[in-house]
């Protein structure tokens, strides 16, 4: 990411480091699956939200980079998990592990990866840092249950979406900048509103995935359009438009076949729902940064706004 200054590529450099040697401690067939999905790449947005919260002090600790090595593992193990409840083949381009390896080795793959991100966190021998990453665990655990009642039902509200967001996505955000405030000793007030900061990135980030599914470029974003659709998952843009048309709300209540979604999508996206999701990830962007404006620690705030814009305007 162009945000990534060259102290927090270096920190990003020592990440990736710490991750292949984290997910190879273990060697064995749960291990090969946990470095395939390590070679399948990612922006490694939360571990740079833990270096960009992080004082420059900071940011050469060992705790740090096991922080941030922490981070991506449990984001890794929840991708990989996501990836066998959507019997999904493709993950940013590349096979997943359920595809090749079946459900039974996937599954002990992402309980590997929360294993080792647990491990990685334990060694710095900070318990409250390990406390704020189990509180976001267990908000994951919360926002996939959620999101498993919501399936397929059209009159989801907004609210209730944005509750299953904030379990699912905006928590570990939340986390990240946390783990980084917390190496740096930073003062409670500056710590909370990183903490809300991430959080209102992290729900941007959210919003504007859930619309790239409906309008996206397969070719850049490395997964068919319609995704979310035909699994059941109602996201902003499919929920805005069902409604303001009773076809797409049927579509979603009997569940979308294959042949649905080219149909369906151009629905969604003429009702004005894309552009109206859009706009709510735009003002949960403008929340972002103006949590950011009460910081007075001495961090890379100049960065952090440009990961905003970043996670407000995606293509990929």
């Amino acid at each position: 990411m162009s945000l990534a200054t060259s102290a927090h590529q270096a920190f990003a450099e020592r990440v990736e480091e710490r991750l292949e040697q984290s997910v190879a401690t273990d060697p064995g067939a749960v291990a090969g699956a946990a470095a395939q999905t390590l070679r399948s790449g990612g922006k490694r947005l939360r571990p740079l939200l833990v270096s960009m919260c992080a004082t420059d002090a900071a940011r050469g600790r060992d705790e740090l980079v096991r922080a941030g090595c922490a981070v991506e593992l449990v984001h890794m193990a929840t991708l990989v998990h996501d990836d066998v409840l959507d019997a999904a083949p493709l993950r940013r381009g590349h096979p997943t592990v359920w595809r090749t390896d079946g459900r039974g080795l996937a599954t002990a793959t992402g309980d590997h990866l929360f294993a080792r991100a647990f491990a990685e966190l334990t060694a710095t021998g900070d318990m409250p840092a390990v406390a704020i990453l189990a509180d976001a665990c267990l908000g994951l655990a919360r926002g996939e249950i959620l999101q498993r009642l919501q399936a397929g039902d059209p009159s989801v509200t907004v609210d209730g979406y944005l509750e299953r967001c904030t379990l699912k996505t905006g928590r570990l955000f939340s986390a990240a900048a946390r783990l980084g405030t917390r190496f740096s000793q930073l003062s409670g007030d500056d710590a909370a509103a990183l903490g809300r900061f991430a959080e209102a990135l992290g729900l941007a980030f959210q919003i504007a995935d859930d619309v790239l599914d409906c309008d996206g470029d397969p070719d850049t974003t490395g997964k068919p359009l319609g995704t979310d659709l035909l699994d059941g998952t109602v996201t902003l843009p499919l929920l805005v438009a069902a409604r303001r048309d009773p076809q797409v709300a049927a579509v979603i209540a009997r569940g979308a076949r294959p042949d649905d979604v080219l149909p369906t999508l151009a629905r969604v996206v003429r009702s004005g729902a894309v552009a109206e999701a859009r706009a709510e990830a735009q003002r949960l962007a403008e929340r972002a940064t103006a949590e950011l404006d009460a910081v007075d620690a001495p961090i890379d705030t100049e960065a952090l706004r440009e990961a905003v814009l970043l996670a407000s305007d995606r293509s990929a």
